[in-house]
């Protein structure tokens, strides 16, 4: 078996420009890319690798394209979010790291508060996740005090902000663990999430489950808010969110990834 040549031009320059056009793999290799550098810059825990390699293989099942079921979950979630009293778009080191500037977007094109939550936390890090979400134009960005608590999580994550998570209706909890989603909706939340894995406690636990990469998810997500523009007709929204059905875009992901189509 011969040696696979370098999709980079250079091996000595890892800059992800330097990825070659030509790669079959180039994407998915500059989203890598992504997460390494959120690694450098302390943005993004090693552990968060891994998961980020778990869910490129479903993406590569679902064919890395958006597909219909994650559209109607799409629209479904951001008609939420235009509704909500009090929606926040919760953060953790890969969204930060793949996201960063369409996280803010989202937040001006729904009135979101970004709330920085962390599964392996440390000051450092919630710093660092703060000044790369503050360099995409990111402003009054909250952070996890002791001040408020999620008594059923036993992790780090369980400390949120008074002033976001825990008085928000909605959470947006984009690359999510199944504890924090199952609490949330325990205390009383419309969780939205977006999960590559259909099968997932996250996904089955979510509210509305957008089963995409997010790296596609976020930015039409924001193309859907300004489609419903700002004079938006909140029963159309409302009809918008009654119609949904989280187990049919379940049971739909499931089918692609089982069948292939």
């Amino acid at each position: 078996m011969g040696c696979q040549p370098s999709p980079f031009s250079d091996d000595q320059d890892r800059d992800p420009e330097s990825v070659l056009d030509s790669h079959p793999r180039r994407e998915s290799l500059l989203i890598r890319e992504k997460l390494v550098e959120g690694v450098r810059l302390g943005i993004t825990s090693q552990h968060g690798l891994i998961a980020h390699g778990r869910g490129e293989a479903y993406d590569y099942l679902l064919g890395e394209r958006t597909r219909d079921f994650a559209e109607t979950a799409i629209k479904a979630a951001v008609a939420t979010m235009l509704l909500a009293e009090h929606p926040v778009i919760s953060v953790n080191g890969n969204a930060a790291a793949l996201a960063p500037e369409e996280l803010v977007k989202l937040a001006d094109a729904t009135s979101s508060r970004l709330e920085i939550n962390l599964f392996h936390v440390s000051d450092d890090r919630v710093a660092a996740i703060e000044r790369h979400l503050a360099n995409f134009g990111g402003t009054n960005i909250l952070k996890p005090t002791k001040d408020a608590v999620i008594t059923t999580l036993q992790s780090d994550r369980r400390y949120v902000n008074p002033d976001g998570i825990a008085r928000a209706d909605v959470v947006f909890v984009p690359l999510e663990d199944g504890d924090r989603c199952a609490a949330l909706r325990a205390a009383g939340k419309t969780v939205i999430t977006v999960d590559l894995n259909p099968l997932s406690r996250t996904s089955r636990d979510a509210s509305i489950t957008i089963v995409d990469n997010v790296v596609r998810a976020i930015p039409r997500m924001i193309e859907c808010a300004e489609e419903y523009g700002t004079h938006y007709d909140p029963s159309s929204l409302r009809n918008t969110i009654q119609c949904f059905d989280n187990q049919a875009v379940l049971a739909a992901a499931e089918s692609v990834l089982r069948t292939g189509n």
